[in-house]
Formats: structure tokens, sequence, C-alpha cells
């Protein structure tokens, strides 16, 4: 095993003291081309290309020396760190931090990052990166070959936002270009870059107390009363139902939730206060104008689509989770053609319910069923107000992480 293992960040300035006394003594140095390439770098120590860390890490450990690992920016954030930790490999590690890429984007866009999320997009990462656009004001996007600011613009369609895309920072070539969404695949963009992705309704000017969105921004529990939608809620966004319904699907950070028949919006809102990316359908203008108008109240991100299901269902992106509010058992069976990870809709009759019922299990599905029957009482007199009954369905791809 390594001496001595030190992990060196470089942001472009001059190296710290620290890390030019640590790579002085190294026999063995690992980092990207760009950086075997500095003076600093000993010329008879062995030198490893950085591509897969992991292998890298393997050739530290067995080394017989001083190591030195090279990384852009803060390895310890989203870095090289975290692998050559791993127990596999049994490294002790000491690090020098340069500032972060993040840091350093946000400083060149002049804009605070307290309140930005930050992802990490590769391909197989990417869709879910985009959907944490969908649903935030601000965010940035580490990117990576295959999954950047060209892929992040063209899944994003639909949804306004500014790019500030900063590439190959702290190097002679470091570039900062501010583009809309919709722009950004008209652009051949150089690897690494950093892609800031700022729009929509903000629900703060001030500082907070904890970094990224302030889950206490909003009152208190999963749903909101009636009058916090206007009243007018439709039988299916009732709240007994929408309890029901968000705790079956729990939407959370990084998913897409459709929200089909969205009547008021009680739903859809209710998904992105949780986190999630939400497309609010509906058939009628004026549903979907309420729905648009309670999201700005409540100070949500979300995208409203008008147009009848499942025809207008073709065109939009893959879905995580789905709640079917309106269309019936033809619009469960378009969605179950979809493969989200759950579906949760309600029927009015037994017949309807075990009609969806089957209809999902042959796609798949694991079913459940519920019958919910609430009663809203008048807490003065204690007499009945309201009374409601559904058949609550949920199904669950059990081949799936969920």
């Amino acid at each position: 095993m390594a001496d001595r293992v030190t992990v060196i960040g470089w942001d472009g300035s001059p190296l710290t003291a620290a890390a030019r006394a640590a790579l002085g003594a190294a026999t063995l140095v690992a980092g990207a081309a760009h950086h075997l390439e500095l003076p600093e770098v000993p010329a008879g120590a062995e030198r490893i290309r950085l591509g897969s860390v992991a292998l890298a890490a393997r050739r530290v450990a067995g080394h017989r020396g001083t190591a030195v690992v090279l990384a852009d920016g803060d390895p310890g954030f989203f870095g090289v760190v975290r692998t050559l930790r791993a127990p596999e490999f049994g490294l002790e590690v000491e690090v020098v931090p340069a500032v972060s890429s993040v840091a350093a984007a946000f400083a060149r866009a002049g804009m605070p990052w307290d309140d930005a999320h930050v992802v990490v997009a590769h391909p197989r990462t990417l869709r879910r990166a985009v959907n944490v656009c969908r649903a935030h004001t601000k965010v940035a996007v580490l990117t990576s070959p295959g999954a950047g600011p060209a892929e992040l613009g063209l899944l994003m369609e639909g949804v306004h936002r500014t790019f500030v895309i900063c590439e190959e920072l702290g190097t002679a070539r470091e570039q900062v270009s501010v583009v809309t969404s919709d722009r950004a695949a008209d652009h051949t963009w150089r690897d690494p870059n950093v892609v800031i992705v700022a729009g929509g309704q903000a629900t703060t000017a001030s500082g907070g107390w904890i970094a990224g969105r302030d889950p206490a921004a909003g009152p208190r529990g999963w749903t909101l009363p009636a009058d916090a939608y206007g009243g007018g809620l439709g039988e299916g966004e009732r709240e007994p139902l929408r309890v029901s319904q968000l705790a079956r699907l729990g939407p959370r950070l990084g998913d897409l939730v459709w929200d089909i028949g969205c009547g008021s919006g009680a739903f859809a809102v209710e998904a992105a206060r949780a986190g999630a990316a939400v497309i609010a359908v509906d058939s009628d203008p004026r549903a979907c104008a309420h729905t648009d108008s309670t999201a700005r109240r409540h100070g949500v991100q979300l995208q409203v689509v008008h147009g009848t299901a499942p025809q207008v269902l073709e065109d939009l992106p893959e879905p995580d989770v789905v709640r079917v509010g309106g269309g019936g058992a033809a619009v469960v069976l378009a969605v179950a053609d979809r493969r989200p990870q759950r579906i949760v809709t309600h029927a009015a009759t037994r017949d309807a319910a075990e009609r969806i019922g089957r209809e999902l299990t042959e796609h798949g599905y694991r079913v459940e069923c519920a019958l919910l029957q609430s009663v809203e009482l008048d807490t003065k007199a204690w007499t009945e107000t309201e009374r409601s009954v559904a058949f609550l369905l949920s199904g669950v791809l059990p081949t799936r992480t969920t």
C-alpha cells in the first residue's frame, strides 16, 4: 500500500505550498492529461492518466511510495475522494481542496448558490437531473459526455429556463455562455462543463438556513385544506383521497409525476411541494388555467398541458409515477403502456374498480384496492356535513426499484 496518498484539488489557480510540497515528494501521480502536464509534477514520478477512478485507486493502493491524485475543483464534492476511501482499496487520504467547479460557476455568473440544488448528470441519471431542473428554480448540473447542455435542453422541451454554461473552468480556454434552454442543442459544448439552470418562479429573495430547497418554505402537511385551492374541489380531489394517493405514489425529488385530469391542481401542487417535477394535464382550459394560477400562488414549478388523454400523453416525457384523476380505464391502460413505477386512480363503483384492477394486473402491475369513506363533521353541532365514497386503486411494478 502507498506510504502516503494526497488528493490535490486544482481550480486553475497556482498550487498552494502544501500542494507543491506533496507533489515534490510524489513517486506516483495520477490525474487527467492537463494535470500531468503541470510543471510541479516530478519528472521521475510514475504517471497514471485518470480514466476509471477505480482502476487508478487499485494502482495507487498497490504502489510502494508516496502517491498524489490530482482532480479538478474540490475532490471531496462529487469527486475522487469517495472512491479512494472505499473499503475495497483501504486508502487513507489527505486532501488539499480547491474551489469546487460549482462554486466557480456561480461566481462567474455572479449568483448566490446556497439556494441551489446540485445534481450529477450521466447518461444513466440524465432524466432524473432534468426532472430536478423542471421542478426547481436554480440547479447546478455537473455534466458528462452524452449528458451535457444539449441533452439537457432537448429533454426540457416545454419548460423555459436560462442556461449559464461554464466550459473548461480554470483553464485558458474557459468560456461562459448564457442561452435559453431551447437553444442549448444548437451548439457544441466543450467538456468539462457546468450548467446553471435558472428560471421559473422564485420563492424567496432572502437567504435561508439550509442549502437547497427549504423544506419549511410552505405550510405543514402532505395536503392543504380545500380553501387553499379556492374551494370547488372535484370528487376525486378531496383531502382524504389526495392524502391516500400521495402516500401510494410517494413523489420525490428527481421524479416526474403525471397528473391526468388535474382539475383544480390540488394533487399536482402537492406533488410539486414534495420536490417532484409535475406535468398536469386536463382537457378543460379552465382547469389548466386554475392549476397554473394555483401553482404560482403556492410558489411551485409545474408544467400544464391542455389536451385530451390518452392522445395528449403520447408526446410527454416518461413518468415515474402517475395519478389518473379522470378518463377511466382507457387512460389507465394508456398510462400502463408507458410503464411508470406506480399508478394510482379511483373509481366510483366496484365494477369499474374491478375492470381497472384486472387490466393493471394483465400489464404486470401488483394491484391494491381500498374502499375509502370519509365523513366531514361540523364540530360545533357534531353533525354530518359531507360524505364521500371511492375505490382507491394503485398499481406497482414489482420488478422495478420503487
